[in-house]
């Protein structure tokens, strides 16, 4: 394990729970959001309750036939609305991520396109966005089955990390967990089981990874792994199995092995365990809100309020 426990006194107040992330974020100044091709009234809906909220001033980057009839629809006002307009949803990834490196919005937001053809504009190497960290996405979670929020990461975009790709992996979930005020996270770093095993490749990248953060490799939170799941977030099992650690039973950020137990895992809480959830895509040089089709607009709402926080911190410390 990287590094011991600090006392609670030294740890930050955390205002990462669901609610309380929208209701803190209603009186900070909103941020302009580019929403990237908003055609349904899901996304088109989300993107204005966080209007509503005071989170964001969106600025609807879509073809602007569609999306007035979507408006019209789902009897939506758009009357105060930015709209930028554009052929398609291609051209609206590009243009709105062409937006971001300018500097002419804060954030981006997903709506109604491919969460590749999302990515890839915001990846492409001529405009700008890209950072020295690959990027990842987090889950921050909340249910009741669990004392505290937590995040789970990367169960949207890497695939199959290697152990390169996952440390990058736990410093932007470090980071997301400092934006949220969690000073010192403890984060798990999940396998099958909770012992090394040279045949399964997961208990090895744990392993290494806490060697990493004990030379200073990972900073800014705790590390220990390989956990299963069991004791990452129960100390009753930790205890049972004989584990002597400050983050079984207490993990602040689950680091799955792979984007398949890391979806599984996210979308078995959310719809069997009705967990309240929120998403963020990190490693960019602006907040990336990445939406599921499914998300409901809560949801969305939260994702907005953490991409406004992240927006604030990168003003003070450019990533």
């Amino acid at each position: 394990m990287a590094a011991s426990n600090p006392p609670a006194a030294a740890l930050a107040p955390s205002i990462w729970g669901i609610e309380s992330l929208v209701a803190h974020c209603r009186g900070e100044e909103p941020i302009r959001m580019a929403v990237v091709h908003p055609c349904d009234a899901l996304s088109l809906a989300g993107a204005l309750d966080a209007r509503d909220a005071g989170i964001v001033q969106p600025v609807l980057v879509a073809p602007r036939a569609k999306l007035l009839a979507v408006a019209e629809a789902a009897g939506l006002d758009l009357s105060d609305c930015e709209i930028v307009e554009v052929p398609h949803s291609h051209a609206a990834a590009a243009t709105a991520a062409a937006m971001a490196s300018r500097g002419e919005v804060a954030a981006l937001m997903k709506g109604s396109l491919h969460t590749d053809e999302y990515l890839r504009a915001i990846l492409d190497p001529a405009v700008g966005l890209r950072t020295e960290r690959r990027l990842s996405h987090c889950y921050v979670m909340e249910t009741s089955a669990y004392p505290r929020p937590f995040i789970i990461t990367d169960a949207a975009i890497n695939i199959a990390p290697t152990l390169e790709h996952k440390a990058d992996i736990v410093r932007n979930a470090i980071e997301l967990a400092h934006t949220l005020g969690v000073a010192t996270p403890k984060v798990a770093i999940l396998a099958a089981v909770e012992t090394i095993n040279p045949r399964m490749q997961s208990t090895l990248d744990a392993a290494a990874l806490c060697k990493m953060a004990d030379r200073g490799q990972i900073k800014g939170g705790l590390l220990d792994g390989p956990l299963a799941l069991d004791n990452a977030v129960s100390m009753d099992s930790a205890r049972v199995k004989g584990i002597d650690s400050t983050v079984a039973g207490r993990a602040d950020v689950l680091v799955v092995p792979d984007v398949e137990s890391g979806n599984m895992l996210a979308k078995q809480l959310e719809f069997l365990g009705e967990a309240d959830s929120a998403g963020i895509v990190m490693g960019a040089r602006v907040p990336v809100v990445l939406t599921s089709r499914a998300d409901s607009r809560q949801a969305r709402l939260a994702s907005c309020a953490i991409a406004l926080l992240l927006a604030q911190r990168y003003r003070r410390k450019p990533p």
